[in-house]
């Protein structure tokens, strides 16, 4: 799972840095706005919200940015109405591509999609056709320096966690778990005082295809492009890259 590993951290990295630009803010707003209208404007009886109340403030968004996509979520104040659409593909060496949006016109969105797959030694697929290669699941990255395995072992699985991976190549701890339980796990390990480095609900590869080389550096700069659209909100990939490809990434 080292893929999913690193390439997750690059991520939240990146949005740190799209943060100081207002971009994550557009994305956020739309989450927030559709998980409002879907479940309703209180987070404490809608989970989805809650999370993605949590990531705007984890990106320093001002609470009157959240309070008003609520209330357009809500209906309370008038805006534009996304619609989610997933697009399935494949990225360079067959790698398998879920890319979830937000839209206002589908047309335009599956266009641009199109496009960006195909610039970058991709292609767009029918609906089905890589999604049973995926699995939703909660998922938490856990520092080694704070903490040893046997200690969080103990907390995590009383916790509810089901699986916890350590990969001696890898700097943190892998927590999986079903999603239902993403609120209970995170505030129990929270209580616990152990550090999260990273906490989302995702969707977890069930295999991997090792890219190296050309096929690497095009895939990265597809999934690049693909996170840089405002219509994406996310996308899941079954790639394993080399860290030191990884790491020009992110550098």
């Amino acid at each position: 799972m080292a893929g999913h590993s690193k390439w997750a951290q690059i991520k939240h990295k990146k949005a740190q840095v799209d943060a100081k630009k207002g971009k994550i803010f557009t994305k956020l707003v739309k989450e927030i706005s559709v998980a409002a209208r879907l479940g309703g404007g209180d987070p404490e009886k809608n989970p989805r919200l809650r999370v993605a109340i949590e990531k705007a403030r984890e990106v320093n968004m001002p609470s009157d940015n959240i309070k008003r996509a609520i209330m357009k979520g809500t209906g309370e104040l008038s805006g534009t109405t996304y619609e989610e659409v997933t697009y399935e593909g494949y990225g360079p060496g067959g790698v398998a591509l879920l890319i979830e949006a937000m839209t206002d016109n589908k047309n335009r969105t599956v266009s641009e999609i199109r496009h960006l797959l195909s610039k970058h030694g991709g292609s767009l697929g029918e609906s089905g056709c890589v999604s049973w290669l995926f699995e939703k699941r909660g998922y938490i990255l856990v520092d080694k320096k704070t903490i040893d395995e046997d200690s969080l072992l103990s907390i995590a699985l009383e916790a509810g966690v089901e699986d916890v991976k350590n990969d001696p190549k890898e700097d943190n701890y892998e927590l999986i778990f079903s999603p239902e339980d993403f609120r209970n796990i995170k505030d129990s390990l929270e209580k616990a005082g152990i550090k999260i480095a990273l906490a989302e609900i995702t969707m977890l590869p069930k295999n991997y295809i090792f890219l190296e080389g050309e096929d690497a550096e095009k895939m990265l700069k597809l999934m690049d492009a693909l996170e840089d659209h405002d219509d994406v909100q996310n996308v899941y990939a079954n790639f394993d890259i080399p860290d030191e490809a990884m790491n020009k990434v992110s550098a």
